[in-house]
């Protein structure tokens, strides 16, 4: 059970009904709430504004699909958010993640890539989740393989993704019954 009670689709109000109905109506959705909208539609104008934003990020960046997935799953890794893992690393490898590089991730291991810009990006997400800043050769690597609208949509991507690790991890939001937590704290958390 998470520590807040999800919001109820019968129960809406007139300020969250207008939010749920767009972010239902979204064909990828298949009609339903995520998880962390159903956390944060208690803040309906929040809500709103967070699913375009998840909207942007996820369907309509310029970055390779594999590379938006590595990214969400590295951020999820990060947070050890075992919801955002399990809904993302199945679509990475969907969408051309190796296995290998998958599980690495999941492991808290730095992968062995054989794509540079799988390379560049995962040390960006890492060097931006773990520093808090990234290193000139790794901010260069970056550029050179996703320009700079890229790298600023990396970015979001990164920033979006650790807003729904918060949601999720804060309220305590579970796995469906059945699911095993796939990852385990990494070591210092």
């Amino acid at each position: 059970m998470p520590r807040i009670p999800l919001v109820d689709p019968q129960s809406l109000t007139p300020e969250q009904k207008p939010v749920y109905d767009a972010i239902v109506a979204n064909a990828d959705r298949g009609g339903r709430l995520p998880a962390p909208y159903r956390i944060a539609l208690h803040c309906p104008e929040f809500t709103g504004i967070l699913q375009e934003m998840g909207g942007l990020m996820r369907y309509r960046t310029s970055l390779p699909k594999c590379i938006s997935e590595m990214a969400i799953i590295i951020t999820g890794r990060y947070w050890t958010c075992q919801t955002e893992w399990v809904a993302h690393a199945p679509i990475a490898i969907k969408q051309g993640l190796s296995e290998a590089v998958a599980e690495a991730i999941r492991t808290g291991k730095r992968p062995v890539f054989d794509k540079p810009d799988e390379e560049a990006a995962y040390d960006y997400c890492t060097e931006l989740h773990e520093k808090k800043f990234v290193s000139d050769a790794t901010h260069q690597r970056t550029m050179a393989a996703f320009g700079l609208m890229g790298m600023m949509e990396l970015t979001g991507l990164i920033g979006y993704y650790t807003t729904i690790a918060m949601l999720l991890n804060s309220q305590e939001y579970a796995l469906a019954d059945g699911i095993a937590p796939p990852l385990q704290p990494l070591p210092g958390q």
